[in-house]
This record gives C-alpha cells, sequence and structure tokens, in this order.
C-alpha cells in the first residue's frame, strides 16, 4: 500500500467523519473504496491507463495521450459484431 496526503475542506471531513462512524468503517477504506469505483465507472480512461502502466517508453506512453480516438476492446468488439 501506499500513503497518501489529502487535503480536503471542512464541511466534507465532517461528513465523511459522520459517515465513517455510521458504516464503521475508516475514512480511508471509504476513499479506497469510493477511487476503485470511480476508476470502474470510466472504463475508457481506465484502458487507457491500464495501456499506459504496460507502457514501454515515453513515446509510447505519449502516443496514447493524443490518441483521443481510443475505443475500447467492448467498444470494437460490438461495433463490428465480434
Amino acid at each position: 500500500m501506499h500513503r497518501l496526503n489529502l487535503t480536503i475542506d471542512e464541511d466534507l471531513y465532517e461528513q465523511a467523519r459522520a459517515f465513517s462512524f455510521i458504516k464503521k468503517k475508516s475514512i480511508s477504506q471509504m476513499i479506497r473504496e469510493s477511487l476503485s469505483e470511480y476508476i470502474l465507472k470510466n472504463s475508457k480512461t481506465k484502458q487507457q491507463a491500464d495501456l499506459i502502466l504496460e507502457a514501454d517508453d515515453e513515446k509510447e506512453i505519449l502516443s496514447i495521450l493524443a490518441n483521443e480516438d481510443f475505443t475500447s476492446n467492448n467498444d470494437f468488439k460490438s461495433k463490428f459484431n465480434l
């Protein structure tokens, strides 16, 4: 696991603290769950991020970032009835 410092406004912190108490979860756990859910909901960006993490060099990363016409595997398969 990695440590992450996070700055949030007072109202959001108080809401998180109340939710944490009610759900019997740490604020850190709620943030991990929320971030995971956010990433899963953005599948197109997640696939681009996965490609970046697998890229071999900076040129490949820049190519992935520059490609505005990125198509996910699922979109490609459905478009061509595969």
